[in-house]
This record gives structure tokens, sequence and C-alpha cells, in this order.
């Protein structure tokens, strides 16, 4: 059995942004923390190969320049997420900042002009992500358009006249506009917003077909989101597919004739695609969890991961359903325990879905999910199979706010986070205890999870022995003043305004309740995270302490949201396991 920090130490390949492939398909270039740092690395033939750099922090998103010639990457230098973008000259192998010294932010989704000499970019030099064109030639970028809404993906057409950018909208939607770009003859073209009967729809994850006529995105179509295609001449969408289950991540092949996407349903996914004039098919590595898939002339190359394998580069044949591995992050064979689709009723009887990894020695773990809007899969998380290792039964509720359960369930939180969340898995606790698989429970989670972790110690107090909240945020409004403004934007959309609304934005922020604590608690948090910041934690450690309550707070230095340096992930993640471990013993 390998230790926790063994197991932390196994590299994985990025799933959050993707990987890029050559021109002509003989390169993949990915981002990699197989030496403990997040670097960019080269696939070609079997070989893999770091690409050396003289630029320190975190790289990944790489894209290929038309030519093959650059690849175009962000950084973040000190995980606070104020992106750098850089290129990387395969022929002179150096690397130049192309954003040194800003005093603003970048998403690290980028795209190529067709002639190689510019990239679109999302900058919030204005105060928000707007789209600005960033010229490689050392020049200042200039903005093109201000959705005042943030922006977060952006896809240039192969032809250079048009740019897909993907914003945020109400609620957690996204909307795609299509921006005129370059000379072209006749009338003046307009920017146009997708929409359905003069309604802006739900849409997001734009690529271009590679002739430039089409853009395929993945969209909310009724309960679900499918795959479809806008084409430019006719102005008209049309639905590739139809069924239960969530259709994201488009993918053309060089042809044209074959456009394929990540298919969901539940914790399982696989590769779908449909070739002109068939009916739609599908392939997969496992029973685990497939993304960012890019169509090549033999295959469709994919990240998978599963419970016993972490993320790593794939290649599957799409006629026989054959998968090779590319990338290879882990040589041993694990045996961990698969975790469970289950349903349990929520605190209303609504039936919520959670994984369950089974233990058997009467301790259990509530873990939380951050997002909210997300879920959990068949995924590789070593942490939660360390926990059922060590004999604990670990619950992972996909609480009201997740996605991968049809929109009404994703927007069933919205105007009530700290609520129906905080109550669903409240109610996962109490479905441990009530069927006899816990007889001490404890909470954790990261992020939103982290934030559910403390509402659950403050709304329900004797429910739980002990929680462990990552990345916290306590007070939704001092949270709200001290962010970015797109993450103030997402908390409008989703709590109201933080002054009209000033007595929900309250009633759910635990910082205000800490009183009602009963177990100990535990905060970890980074100095550098800009989407809860540190402060919530290091108010309420106070707060607590001259509450008498048993609190320990762990502040990581030189780390934001996510930790970028793998020997604090050991120590964060060792310190957590720890606490649990104190928190349950039968002696307490």
């Amino acid at each position: 059995m390998l230790t926790l920090p063994q197991l932390l130490q196994i590299p994985y390949v990025d799933t959050g942004l993707s990987f890029t492939i050559s021109p002509d398909e003989k390169h993949i270039v990915f981002a990699w923390n197989k030496t403990g740092t997040w670097e960019l690395w080269e696939y070609c033939q079997g070989e893999t190969k770091k690409l050396e750099s003289s630029l320190e922090g975190a790289k990944g998103s790489p894209r290929f320049s038309p030519d093959g010639t650059k690849i175009a990457f962000a950084i973040d230098l000190d995980g606070s997420e104020s992106y750098h973008i850089a290129i990387h000259d395969l022929n002179t192998n150096i690397t130049t900042d192309l954003t040194p010294d800003v005093l603003y932010a970048h998403q690290p989704n980028i795209a190529w002009s067709a002639d190689g000499q510019a990239l679109a970019v999302l900058s919030d030099a204005k105060g928000t992500f707007a789209l600005f064109l960033l010229p490689l030639d050392g020049s200042s970028a200039h903005m093109v358009r201000n959705f005042f809404h943030p922006s977060w993906d952006v896809a240039w057409s192969p032809d250079g006249m048009w740019l897909a950018v993907e914003s945020e909208s109400t609620a957690s939607d996204r909307t795609l506009h299509i921006v005129p770009m370059g000379r072209r003859k006749g009338p003046r073209v307009s920017t146009v917003q997708l929409s359905i009967d003069g309604k802006p729809i739900n849409a997001q994850h734009p690529v271009w077909s590679p002739d430039s006529k089409s853009l395929a995105f993945s969209c909310e179509n009724s309960e679900w989101f499918n795959i479809g295609v806008y084409h430019i001449d006719t102005k008209e969408i049309e639905w590739i597919s139809d069924s239960v289950g969530d259709d994201t991540q488009p993918t053309w092949s060089q042809s044209g004739d074959i456009l394929g996407w990540v298919h969901s349903e539940g914790a399982k996914t696989n590769f779908q695609f449909k070739e002109r004039g068939a009916a739609i098919r599908g392939v997969k590595v496992g029973e685990g969890v497939h993304a960012h898939p890019r169509i090549t002339a033999d295959g469709v190359v994919i990240l998978f991961e599963d419970v016993n394998r972490p993320p790593d580069l794939w290649k599957i044949d799409l006629e026989s359903g054959v998968a090779t591995q590319l990338s290879k992050s882990l040589d041993a064979e694990l045996n961990f325990v698969q975790p469970e689709e289950v349903w349990y009723a929520g605190m209303d009887g609504v039936q919520v879905p959670a994984l369950l990894y089974r233990g058997g020695n009467e301790k259990a773990i509530v873990d939380i999910h951050g997002g909210p809007n997300w879920h959990l899969q068949f995924l590789w998380n070593p942490l939660l199979s360390y926990m059922a290792a060590q004999g604990w039964t670990v619950l992972t509720p996909n609480y009201r706010g997740s996605t991968g359960y049809g929109k009404q369930w994703q927007n069933a939180s919205r105007y009530d986070m700290g609520g129906v969340d905080n109550d669903d898995c409240a109610a996962g606790a109490k479905y441990l205890l009530e069927n006899g698989l816990a007889k001490k429970v404890a909470v954790t989670g990261r992020s939103h999870g982290g934030y559910l972790t403390m509402t659950c110690l403050t709304a329900y107090p004797g429910l739980f022995a002990g929680g462990s909240a990552v990345v916290p945020f306590l007070n939704w409004i001092k949270s709200h003043y001290e962010s970015r403004e797109d993450l103030q934007h997402w908390n409008i959309e989703n709590m109201g305004d933080p002054e009209d609304n000033r007595d929900l934005w309250i009633a759910r922020s635990p910082y205000f309740f800490l009183d009602r604590v009963q177990a100990p608690v535990q905060m970890i948090c980074g100095e550098n995270d800009p989407r809860c910041p540190a402060s919530e934690s290091i108010d309420a450690r106070d707060k607590l302490v001259e509450l008498g309550k048993e609190v320990e707070l762990l502040l990581y230095k030189g780390e934001g949201h996510s930790f970028l340096k793998i020997e604090n992930v050991i120590d964060s993640e060792l310190k957590r396991i720890e606490f649990l471990e104190k928190v349950l013993d039968d002696r307490r």
C-alpha cells in the first residue's frame, strides 16, 4: 500500500485546461506536473520530453500556432490566477512573456490569428474580462469588444474572419457571440449573439469547423446539454445530439466529416461521434472520466482518468475502439475500492445522488465538492481512495447546484446557496448514521465545499465530529467586495445584489454563526487566493479563538486557490488527514 505522500506525488496531466496537437498531428503538447511543478511536455512518436523554459510559474493551456512553429500558453506566477501570456518558439527554443509587468489578469484560454501574428486574449485590463488582440511584435494589446459580462473562452476561425467568444450570462449560464474580423466585401457585418426565437441560448465550448462555415458548441437544450452547430451562411442552428445526459467539449476532424464530443451520464462518461450521414457511435477507454477530445486522422486523442489511474493522454481508434495510452503518469497497478453511485433522501425527501466509498470501521467522511457547478464522477482522487483504504466510509454528495443531473438540479440552489445544498450534505451524514455505515461522521470540502463544510458545522452543529474546510469563504459580503469583478458577477447572478439581499447574504454566511460551532474546526488556505480570500479564514480563526472553540488555521504562503507546489499539497493533505483522524478517534 502506497503512503499518502507517495500517492500525492503521482503526477497527472492537467484536465482543467486542454492540450494541443500540431497541424501535422505529429506532436502533442500538454501540461504535466511530472517534476512536481506544472510544465509543458511534448509527446512525439512514443517519447515524451519537457519543453525547457526560462520562465518561472505554473504553465498550461498550450496552443500551437497555425504553422506549428510556436506554442502560446498561460503562466500562473503565484497561484493568484492572474495569468500571463507567453510564446515558446520551437525553432529557437526561446520563451517570451508577452505580458510582463502587467497589473491586470488574463484568462488562460487564447486563440491564434490565421496568419500567426497575433493572439486573441481575454483580459480584465478594463475591469472585466473583455476581448483583446495581442500582437506578437511586442506592441500593446487593443480591445476589440467588451461584452460587459466576464468572458472565459475564445475561438478564432481558421480563415481568420470570425471570433467566437464565450461569456458568462445569467445564473451559471454562458452565452456565445460571433465577432466579425478582417476585411470583407459587401455590407458591414455585425456581431451576432447565438439565439433561438430572439432569446440568447445557454451555450459554451465553441469550436470552428475546418472550413470556417460552422461553429459547434455545447448548449442547454431542454433539460440537458446537447451539441449544436451554427451555420454562418444560413444563420441557423442544427442539433447534432439529443439524449439523456450532457454532451460537451465538441471537436471536429481536420476534414470536417466527423464531429465528436464527451457524453456524460452521472458518474460515467464516454466519447461519442457522428460521421457525416451516419448514426452516432461511442467509444471509451474505460469506466471513468474522458475530457478534451481532439480528433486526428487515426482516432481521437483524449484525457482519461479513473479511480486507479491518474489523468493521462490516450488515443482511441474510432473503428475498433482500441485505446492506447500515450503519456504514463503511473507505473504501478492500484486496486482502490470503486465507489458506488447511490441516492439518498434529502432533508425534504428529494433523492440526492452521491458516490459512496465503502469502508468498514464505522468512521465516515462527508466530502463536499467545489464549484458548485461541478460533480464527482469516477475520477482519480487519491485522497478519497486513501481514506477508503484506511477503512473509512466516504460519501461525496452531488448536492443541488451540481452539474450532471439536469438543468433543474443545477439551478436548484440559485439564491439559496448555503441552504438547500447545505441540507443535502447534512442529509448525507444522516444517511450514513441511520443506515449503519458509520457511528461518527466528519465533514470536509474544498472551495464551495469548504464553505459548505462551515455551513454544516454552524447549521447542524451536533451532527459532525469535526470539519476541515479547505480554501473556504465564510462571509458572502466580505468575500464579494474583496474579489475580482468577474467573481462578483457570479455572486450577484446566484445570490442577488449584496445590498438588496443583505439579510440573505448574512443568513448564509457561517462567519456570523460561529458561536454555534460545537466540533473542532480546521481551515486550510492559500495566501494569494483570488476566489476565497485567506482573510476570511483568518477572521474566522480569530473569532473562534475568542469564543473558546477548538480551531486550527493553516496558511500557505505563495499559494492560491489551487496549490501549485507539491510540497504544500502533501503537507496540507497530510494535516487534513491527521485532523480528521483525530476528530474521528473513538476516544474523543
